[in-house]
């Protein structure tokens, strides 16, 4: 898979073409030690079904999605309409750009640099993304620009996706935030979260059947697949693996990004390429409903209700222009 590296003091660093997606990647803490928090899907060198998605294709690591999630037939519950913006193009998940090689820029010592134009008819010209390792510390200073081809609102969202353990547990720490809630509709038939539910703590989230379910700790003892969203976030979110003495802090600019996706893909998926063994943890910082697509996204919604955005106005004019972080610390020292 084409792509480039950078190595500095505190690690290595691949972004891939496709999607422009963070690749293998190894930070070295400051006693020594090598650990690469992100995930790679276990298909990556399998012969893979045919009509398969490129964010599928080479799915790991970290991305930008624009719009965020896809149009798509969907029975939704009262409160959900699919009557807001559409356009040729936004049923393709997670936008253009998760689905096709970008374009890299000429290699410097300090940053990775890339682009992707969009088609002529798309309402988004292109994305610049660039990710560059902070010299003295075990962490990536990520910024994305969004160029408008013409005035929009749709969805955006980022997509960090994380390993978790094979054996123990990892340690979710959100951030405050104002509303928790489950996905409308059973993401999964192995879904167990009780839909369209709400909540106020990852401790205690809704079950279609039975106690209520933490999500503090994963991954879950029983196969699933989950989506939740924490509506009006403030503060860094932690991801502790107190098994490997460290913790990933994702930080981001929650004015644009408002609400938090936690993607848990927890065996939940038995079609192919998934085949019940997948498992990581999706930490995606968005300013949508879900990944319901920029037709939901776009209209009334109960996240939306809240005063909580789901999308976001873009002009031809006027770039832009977002910055985010994600740093790797030993647990010791946090």
């Amino acid at each position: 898979m084409p792509g480039q590296s950078l190595a500095w003091s505190h690690g290595v660093v691949t972004v891939e073409a496709l999607g422009g997606m963070i690749g293998p990647t190894a930070f070295v803490l400051p006693d020594g030690r090598q650990v690469s928090p992100f995930h790679i899907a276990p298909w990556f060198a399998e012969p893979l079904p045919p009509g398969l998605p490129g964010i599928l294709q080479g799915l790991r690591g970290e991305w930008p999605c624009v719009p965020f999630g896809a149009d798509a037939p969907r029975a939704l519950p009262v409160g959900w309409q699919s009557d807001g913006v559409s356009f040729d193009g936004a049923d393709v998940p997670h936008g253009h750009s998760s689905n096709v090689d970008w374009q890299f820029h000429d290699p410097t010592p300090d940053a990775i640099d890339l682009t992707c134009p969009y088609p002529d008819a798309h309402p988004i010209k292109s994305l610049h993304r660039s990710v560059r390792p902070d010299p003295d510390a075990a962490a990536l200073d990520f910024t994305l620009t969004v160029q408008a081809r013409r005035p929009c609102r749709l969805p955006i969202g980022l997509h960090p996706t994380f390993r978790l353990p094979r054996t123990g547990t990892a340690e979710l720490i959100p951030p405050a935030f104002r509303d928790g809630r489950v996905f409308p509709v059973a993401v999964e038939p192995s879904s167990r979260l009780l839909a369209d539910a709400t909540f106020r703590s990852l401790k205690v989230v809704p079950a279609r059947a039975g106690a209520p379910i933490s999500l503090s700790h994963l991954p879950l003892s029983d196969d699933s697949e989950e989506l939740v969203q924490l509506c009006g976030v403030s503060g860094d979110f932690l991801l502790r693996y107190p098994g490997e003495g460290f913790q990933v802090r994702l930080g981001w600019n929650t004015g644009h990004f408002p609400s938090v996706l936690l993607w848990l893909s927890n065996r939940g998926r038995s079609h192919a390429p998934w085949n019940s063994r997948h498992l990581a943890l999706g930490i995606e910082p968005v300013c949508s409903a879900f990944d319901l697509g920029p037709a939901v996204s776009t209209a009334a919604n109960p996240i939306a209700s809240l005063g909580v955005a789901t999308a976001m106005a873009f002009s031809p004019d006027h770039p832009f222009t977002t910055s985010y972080r994600i740093a790797v610390e030993p647990l010791e020292a946090a």
